[in-house]
Parts: C-alpha cells; structure tokens; sequence
C-alpha cells in the first residue's frame, strides 16, 4: 500500500571518505525511515580507471572489486565483500536494490587484434568516408587477473561493432568493424546521426549470439551472487531492444521473478520517442522521464515568465504515468557534464513537490539533494570550477508526507501560469491521509481546491512552516489553500 520512492544512491564525483557501500550500508535505516523503498546503485565493476572509474567504462562485468586488475581489488567504492553487506542492509530494510547495467560497451582491453574497419562520419554514422582497411586495436579482453574464475569468455573483435581508436595509427575515429555479422550498425531505437548504436569505447556487437549467451550467463551469475531485486539499463537507446527483450525474458523465465526494471533513454527533443520505446519494448520498463526533467529546468531557469499549468505537458508521466521514473536531476545532467541541466535551487523543492506528492510516476530522489556534494572539475574553457551542490532541508520532509499521506483521489488546479495546485483524498488504510499542494513560481498563491466530503471540519496546518494559518475544511470539502511566493505549502491535518 505504501507509495514507491526511489534514490539514485551517488553522483558523478562522489568523493567522500566514507566508501559508498559502507555508507549506503550504514544509512540504510535512515532511507527507510525516510521513506525510500528502492536504491539504485552505481556499476559495481571493474573499470578502465580501477578504484577511481565512476563505472560507465566498464572492464569486467564479472569483478566487483575482488580482483587485482586495472590497478587495484576494490572499484571506486569498495570490495566485492561490502557491496554485498550493502545489498543486505537495505533488504533488512525492506528496501529493494536496484543494481546499474552497462551492455551498451566495454572498455580497456588487454590485448591489441588486427582489425578489418572502415572509418564513419562523427555527424552521419551512416556514412562511410573510407574503404576497408587493416588496424591494430584493442578488441581482446582477457582478464588476465581473473584468470578465468566465474567465467573463461574471452571476448575478441567478433564481439565488437565499433571502436575509436586505431593504436598503430595513434588515431581517434569512430571506426565500423567490418565483421560477418552483417553491414553497418545494428538497428537501435536512436536515429540520432544517422544510426547512434555507436557511443563510445568498444561497441557491443549484439548481432553474435555468443556475446548474447555470455551476457545471459552473468545475468544469471549476477543475480545468484547479488540477489538484487532489479536493474537500471543504461544507455539503452543505443542497445538493439531485441536484445534487451530477450534479455529480460530469460532472467524473468530463468529465475521465475518480476524484476524491477528501469531503462535511460535519453530523450529531450520529442517525448514520442519515450512513447516508442515503450511501444517497441511492450511495456517490459519504467523509463526516466527526461522530458519532465527538461521542462523543469526550463521552468526553474524562466522564473514567473514560465507557465507552470503546462509543466506535464508532452512528458512521459502525462501518457504513460505507470511507467515513469520522476526526476530533477541525475549523474549525467549535474554541473560540469556533458548534459548539463542542472535545476536551479530555488526550483528543486517546487518540482521535488510535484514528483513526491502527486499520483503519476515513481520519483526518484537525487542524492546530492540529500546529502549535498563539493567537487571539482573543468569547465568548458578547460578550467578548473569548483561546483558546491546543497542539499534541499525539505527533502526528508517532503518524502515522508508522501510515505505516509499522499494517498487518495486526486484533483488537478493546473489552471494558473504561475500557482498550480492540487489535492489527494485520502484514503482509510492510511490513517490521516489526505494532502492540499500550493505552490508559486511568482507572487504568493491562494486556490479554492476541494479536498473531499470525508475532511469537512477539519483544520489544515502548511506541514512546511511557511504559513501560519489555519485553515477549516468547509461542509462541502472545500477550502482556500495558500502558498508564499516562489515556494511551495502543503496543508495536512493539523493533529498530523
């Protein structure tokens, strides 16, 4: 019965002293008490970079920081031994895992190969600029470390369709592996350039069902060892979704279990190609809702110019509202990456309001709006920026309302450009449930909003402290709800 929120437990430039499954181990009451039902971790493999890779350069699927290779034995954030303590802890917590996938590529191979390829344009992937040509690459992974244990795949440039780098030429390209798996790239669900199956690093070749058995293999392997309750696809619209389908299918057959299962789909031009996804894939994932999270930046960059009645619009929680992941921000779009979006502050506990208290979507929580995070990096320019991100005092708060009163039929006031608002019922299973939302991009806000019959004398009080009145729910349930300007009020019963 309880309301699902998720957490997406790190961010790009986690630094801290503590490594994050100690912490995540530690902290897994706290997230309970908050009302944080399911975690989602970072990669938990070896990378290129060892102990200081994020985890999106992924080496070894199969080395959880229990192998001396790429430098060190534990990844970025801890050994093999306290990942696993860490996936116990939340499920003492009754809180679900979600473990980050990445299939689109791997990176940092041991071993150079004669590869047959023809040089792609960056802008058009569809366009071949050279003919067919011999380079040495870095195609074979064999895991000298590992030697073997868990699984003896040697993965080859049969195992590739792409790469960017020649080693004997000292070149970066975006490089076609001309293998007998059919010509060009494989179908994927981005036209973007052309066809964007190729990202970066060396691109999985899906098209070789090795590669398909051995990823099935771990999946199994993954899930026996880890015992997580579900997994974050990354990069998936560069993935063959008939992959992805079949590989859902088997571990779903395989282990006879609903896994819980969320796809990033970069999407922020159309929210029609969010819509596709779900149609090509039969509703098999949750997507992140990056439409929403576009129209939340640009609301919080507009200020009272942006028309708040209009903020669901065209996102994938207005169409598909039971398969949609809700959020602000996440690793890719925070200050100093690629994809930069970040929502400004004074924005976050606004939008936070409208993933945490409304009915459509599961939100997920970021975690430097949590805890906050300092790091460094360069800017654009190539110089060093220092980047302090604070955490939001009403996070907590905001979540446990939704933990515990968020419930019921809800009543949409989406019918101001600058003060939105809407209200939930309640409902019996939950006592003293029921929830009146105001908030404002401008001016203080006031709404005439129906509450329901069921709360007809009861006294409203702002659970946020910003007003001070109180507020009687009339003979019909309705009430006059207020809001500060560019905030957000949410009026609970007063014995709450």
């Amino acid at each position: 019965m309880s309301n699902q929120t998720l957490i997406q437990y790190f961010h790009w430039y986690y630094n801290e002293e503590e490594k994050l499954w100690q912490k995540v181990a530690r902290e897994a009451p706290v997230l309970k008490e908050m009302g944080i039902t399911g975690v989602w971790l970072p990669p938990s493999y070896k990378s290129t970079e060892g102990e200081d890779a994020v985890g999106y350069d992924c080496y070894d699927l199969f080395d959880l920081g229990e192998f001396d290779q790429k430098n060190s034995i534990p990844t970025r954030y801890g050994h093999k031994d306290e990942y696993l303590q860490a996936i116990q802890a939340l499920h003492e917590q009754q809180i679900m895992v979600l473990a980050d996938v990445v299939f689109n590529h791997k990176a940092g191979a041991d071993e150079l190969e004669k590869v047959h390829v023809r040089r792609v344009a960056t802008d058009n992937r569809e366009e071949y600029i050279s003919d067919v040509f011999e380079i040495e690459a870095w195609t074979r992974f064999t895991f000298p470390g590992r030697k073997g244990k868990y699984s003896e795949f040697i993965w080859d440039k049969s195992c590739f369709s792409g790469i960017d780098w020649a080693e004997d030429l000292q070149e970066t390209a975006i490089f076609s592996i001309q293998n007998e798996y059919g010509e060009g790239w494989e179908d994927v669900p981005s036209n973007e350039l052309g066809n964007y199956d190729y990202l970066m690093f060396n691109d999985i070749e899906f098209r070789n069902s090795a590669v398909r058995e051995e990823l099935k293999r771990w999946g199994e392997w993954y899930y026996e060892t880890c015992g997580v309750d579900g997994f974050r696809l990354d990069a998936v619209k560069h993935i063959s979704t008939e992959f992805l389908n079949e590989w859902l299918d088997h571990m779903k057959a395989k282990f006879n279990k609903e896994f819980f299962i969320i796809a990033e789909n970069w999407v922020v031009d159309d929210v029609v190609h969010l819509r596709n996804y779900i149609d090509i894939t039969e509703g098999r994932m949750q997507l992140f809702d990056s439409m929403l999270h576009l129209n939340f930046y640009d609301a919080s960059i507009a200020g009272d110019g942006y028309d708040l009645s209009k903020i669901f619009e065209n996102t994938l929680v207005e169409s598909h509202p039971q398969l949609s992941i809700t959020f602000l921000d996440n690793h890719d779009s925070q200050p100093l990456q690629d994809l930069q979006a970040y929502v400004e502050f004074w924005f976050r506990p606004l939008a936070y309001g409208m993933i945490l208290l409304r009915e459509q979507g599961i939100p997920c929580i970021f975690y430097p709006d949590l805890y906050g995070a300092e790091y460094v990096d360069k800017d654009d320019e190539g110089n060093d920026a220092a980047v302090e991100l604070i955490g939001i005092e009403s996070l907590p708060l905001l979540a446990k309302i939704r933990r515990d009163l968020a419930y019921g039929f809800q009543r949409d006031y989406l019918d101001h450009p600058n003060c939105i608002g809407w209200t939930r019922e309640g409902i019996p299973e939950m006592e003293k449930s029921g929830i009146a939302v105001v908030l404002s991009n401008g001016e203080q806000g006031a709404k005439n909003m129906e509450i329901g019959i069921g709360h007809a004398g009861k006294v409203f009080i702002d659970a946020m402290g910003y007003r001070q009145e109180e507020i009687t729910i009339d003979e019909n349930g309705w009430a006059e709800f207020f809001c500060e300007a560019g905030s957000i009020s949410v009026w609970v019963a007063k014995d709450n």
